[in-house]
């Protein structure tokens, strides 16, 4: 993006820069040790149990909820907004190109990591070739799981837990920004001078602005 005729940070001296580099830090540091509480407290919420079957279709056919774990203790499934023959959500899509091979590491904390979503598998499948997406990707057929863990025709994440006899306990939910965790891209230009550059954020006068939502694109539509 060319920056001709928008407005830059001031000029500062570098002690000056130092010095407002190290307020800064101190708030960081604050900020950090209140997710970590934040995280411990969530480590500590109630589980409640399943009690309805599930079942979605996967390349490999017809699985159950448990099946999902892969043998795993942990679940995090996120419902993404793909309706069957609708074009695929970019907030969503910008989930999924984070994933990647953090997958990997999750995997290795006995946890595993699906996408679900109304969408027949031939269109799921369809898209995650064009895109390049390997994720495990289930159908959730008629939202069935969706409506039952309050995510309704938005996206949102839950998390489960299961016992030594299979029993299946929900753990955690959240939606809306709760998710953007996922969204490396967010955390990449929050480390810029213009952020995000949307217009609900807390930018100096003149910064470029532009509606949420409307500049997102898939990866592969950016060049169109």
């Amino acid at each position: 993006m060319s920056t001709n005729k928008i407005a830059l940070p001031k000029v500062g001296t570098l002690e000056d820069w130092h010095e407002a580099r190290q307020a800064l830090l101190v708030k960081e540091k604050e900020l950090t040790h209140a997710q970590d509480a934040l995280a411990a407290e969530r480590r500590r919420l109630p589980m409640v149990p399943v009690e309805d079957h599930f079942t979605f279709t996967g390349p490999e056919g017809e699985v159950s909820l448990v099946d999902l774990f892969h043998g795993r203790r942990q679940l995090i499934v996120y419902c993404a907004m793909l309706e069957p023959g609708a074009a695929p959500c970019p907030g969503c899509s910008m989930v999924m190109d984070n994933i990647g091979h953090n997958i990997s590491h999750v995997n290795a904390r006995d946890t595993t990591f699906v996408f679900t979503s109304p969408a027949p598998q031939d269109e799921i499948i369809a898209l995650q070739k064009r895109m390049g997406w390997d994720t495990p990707w289930y159908t959730d057929h008629g939202r069935r799981f969706a409506d039952a863990f309050d995510v309704g025709k938005r996206f949102a994440v839950n998390v489960f837990i299961r016992d030594d006899n299979n029993r299946v306990y929900r753990t955690y939910f959240t939606t809306d920004r709760g998710a953007e965790l996922f969204d490396t891209n967010f955390r990449l230009l929050d480390l810029t001078p213009y952020g995000r550059q949307e217009t609900w954020e807390d930018s100096p006068e003149g910064w470029p602005q532009s509606p949420p939502f409307e500049w997102w694109r898939l990866h592969d539509e950016y060049d169109t």
